[in-house]
């Protein structure tokens, strides 16, 4: 038996268990398709698994609901910057995370003892697409491709993305479109998705299929992507406000692009496997 905590970042939500604490047997992604089932598990759509660190302040590992472990989650370490304050294993209000996808810095905003908003440094995005990967073999490559007639814009922000346009993001058919566009052949790695919709210079909305997930209320690395990739083809401002199925999130967007959200704890509690 272990203990537990159930966290959620705009609708994003996570199991996260401490290492430091709970000294783990089970396979994580065994554990992570147990956990996260909605009908005989916890439900989430992942775990966060709190670890010590040898080249920043902590370690987070990051496993999907199906097993598969992923790179970097933007809502899911906002989670985890949280639950290492709230629980008194750091009283740092500004720290280091070592992910899959690099080191990422964090800023807490704090109001009297209660972390209100939690700044998430989420990188350089890389363009490069043998650094996505993609496997795109044209030689005109302008940075998009088409999937099935789809024109997407491919990004990594530590793990794959793939952002596309539309009028309508509420009539889009996010299941079909984002599981086709997850699994295509272009994407070795396959890749997370994202549908866009600009409003203004100053506002777009969104909604993510994630990989080894599916559609989910909101996603950190997701957000992340659409902003570069409105920025960079649609001329959207450097600062935006993004609105999801969860929630709104914000984004600035320099050298490096910084994920600003809440994170609220749900419920605690133990379980026995």
């Amino acid at each position: 038996m272990f203990s537990f905590s159930k966290m959620q970042a705009t609708g994003n939500d996570f199991i996260i268990i401490n290492y430091l604490e709970n000294k783990l047997e089970y396979s994580y992604k065994l554990l992570a398709e147990f956990l996260c089932d909605r009908h005989f598990g916890v439900g989430a759509d992942g775990i966060l698994i709190v670890q010590k660190s040898k080249v920043a302040d902590f370690k987070m590992k990051i496993f999907n609901k199906d097993g598969s472990e992923a790179e970097m989650c933007g809502n899911g370490i906002r989670c985890f910057a949280k639950y290492i304050y709230d629980k008194k294993i750091t009283n740092k209000e500004e720290f280091t995370i070592e992910t899959l996808g690099g080191i990422k810095s964090i800023k807490l905003g704090i109001e009297g003892d209660t972390v209100v908003s939690i700044e998430a440094d989420m990188g350089v995005p890389e363009f490069d697409i043998e650094k996505i990967p993609v496997t795109y073999l044209e030689n005109n490559y302008e940075g998009f491709l088409y999937v099935d007639g789809i024109k997407v814009y491919p990004v990594s922000m530590g793990n794959p993305h793939a952002v596309c346009f539309v009028d309508d993001v509420d009539k889009v058919d996010v299941e079909k479109y984002g599981k086709l566009i997850e699994d295509y052949k272009y994407f070795s790695n396959k890749t997370n998705v994202e549908f866009v919709q600009i409003i203004d210079k100053l506002n777009i909305k969104v909604r993510v299929w994630e990989r080894g997930v599916g559609e989910t209320l909101a996603c950190g690395t997701g957000v992340s992507a659409a902003s570069v990739i409105s920025h960079k083809y649609k001329s959207t401002n450097n600062v935006l406000n993004v609105d999801l199925l969860g929630g709104k999130l914000k984004t600035i967007y320099d050298d490096s692009i910084k994920l600003i959200g809440p994170a609220e704890f749900v419920f605690e509690g133990k379980i026995e496997i």
